[in-house]
């Protein structure tokens, strides 16, 4: 086969129906965070409500980082008679969507001046389902296909979900001015129509639990004592064992002690390009350009760079496995944050922010898609929600609580060594790929 053809149908991924689907529900992931965060702030502050109460609504965003521990019940629980005609993972899905949509319709109702106690208990709802859209959503996209597709799935989900993005972002401020704010989370409750009709569309992916799987978990119910128990009490007990301890424990039988340097890896994999972030706006305003100018071209270079890497990423990943473009994105986005160094002691120009950005969103895109196809290919069908749950929330807390620091080390020693420690921020992730690759040589020689 010619390198053109090869090419030719590494791209033809995207044609497939349950890649393309994933923009759908990608979007309707994306729709509600905004709606919860800066959104819901920009209301807030345009009804006149104190800065330090809108700052007491961010810690509405605590439930995005803690669903792993109710990833367990959706990996296991069925629920009553909708799983039965939909099956487990759709039925998740769609009580979730119509959670979030009822959230925001009684978001909308509220009364922001008289009413904020609503507000807020509202917007947590909508945070709570939105983040359980979250786990079954990342279940579905590993259990609908083939691990050299994941790269294409997490392509058209981030396609999807940056679409969202700007509906619940510009979209809901567009209708807000020209009406209110109240019919714009009305229209935004409308629009999640899509990721209902969506579900309801979709087949369910077949949820395999291998004979190994089961046998591990009876072996884990014997070690503890809960082997052929019938009380009420044990058998949640077994539950317990099966659903939130035999993940953690699958994982590390299977990877054995390679699992430590996997987890430390994600840990760090996004530490650069999330520590580089929390400064990247500050520094285009320091740098004396306008509000418009930075977001005409975060907005139309960014977007546009960012799906083109994406994209590109779910490509490289047919064509050449997971590890080479994992470490490519590493290096790709540990290279970009030096050109911030680069623009930090130069003249202002609109045409290099342009190209730096472009070139920031490009190598971004890339090394996400890519990541998420390596998450999704270390999950075990038989703990895909919870598995995934755990390595999605050890992905950004560590960046998060790194990139608090970033202010600091601006103010004392300048922006231009800022970018250069970001960078240096990404060399972890770069040696633990290029050492988990010799490994995974080492593991086919053998």
């Amino acid at each position: 086969m010619t390198t053109v053809n090869t090419w030719r149908k590494a791209f033809s991924i995207y044609t497939q129906p349950r890649v393309f689907g994933m923009i759908f529900l990608g979007f309707s992931a994306g729709l509600p965070f905004l709606l919860v965060f800066s959104t819901l702030s920009a209301w807030l502050r345009d009804e006149g409500v104190a800065r330090s109460v809108i700052g007491f609504f961010s810690w509405v965003g605590v439930t995005y980082s803690i669903k792993v521990f109710w990833a367990p019940v959706v990996d296991r629980l069925p629920l009553p008679i909708l799983t039965r005609f939909l099956g487990k993972r759709r039925s998740w899905m769609l009580v979730a969507q119509i959670g979030i949509t009822c959230g925001l319709v009684g978001m909308g109702m509220s009364d922001s001046s008289l009413q904020l106690q609503q507000i807020a208990l509202f917007a947590v709802w909508v945070a709570f389902c939105s983040s359980t859209q979250d786990i079954v959503i990342d279940a579905y996209r590993i259990e609908a296909v083939v691990p050299e597709f994941q790269g294409a799935m997490a392509a058209t989900y981030v396609l999807g979900y940056r679409v969202a993005l700007l509906v619940a972002g510009a979209g809901a401020f567009y209708i807000a001015d020209y009406f209110n704010w109240q019919i714009a989370y009305y229209a935004m409750a409308a629009t999640m129509s899509i990721g209902i009709i969506s579900t309801l569309v979709i087949r369910e992916p077949e949820h395999i639990i291998n004979e190994i799987t089961l046998q591990g978990e009876k072996n884990l119910e014997e070690a503890i004592g809960l082997a052929e128990s019938s009380s009420f009490i044990k058998k949640i007990a077994i539950w317990f064992s099966d659903a939130v301890m035999s993940p953690f424990i699958e994982f590390f039988c299977r990877t054995g002690k390679t699992g430590l340097l996997i987890l430390a890896l994600i840990a760090v994999y996004k530490m650069s390009d999330i520590t580089m972030g929390v400064m990247a706006n500050p520094f285009y305003l320091d740098l004396g350009f306008s509000k418009k100018e930075i977001a005409d071209v975060s907005k139309i270079y960014g977007f546009f760079m960012t799906i083109f890497g994406a994209s590109l990423g779910g490509i490289m990943v047919v064509r050449y496995g997971i590890m080479r473009p994992l470490l490519l994105g590493a290096v790709m986005v540990a290279t970009t944050n030096l050109l911030f160094a680069l623009l930090a002691i130069s003249e202002p120009s609109l045409t290099l922010l342009a190209g730096v950005i472009s070139a920031d969103n490009l190598s971004g895109g890339l090394a996400t898609s890519v990541f998420i196809a390596y998450l999704s290919s270390l999950t075990n069908s038989a703990y895909t929600a919870t598995q995934y749950a755990l390595f999605s929330s050890l992905m950004t807390l560590p960046a998060k609580l790194l990139g608090g620091f970033s202010g600091v080390i601006v103010d004392s020693f300048g922006y231009d060594t800022f970018f250069v420690y970001a960078s240096a921020t990404g060399l972890p992730a770069i040696i633990l790929v290029t050492v988990l690759i010799r490994f995974q040589k080492r593991k086919q020689n053998d």
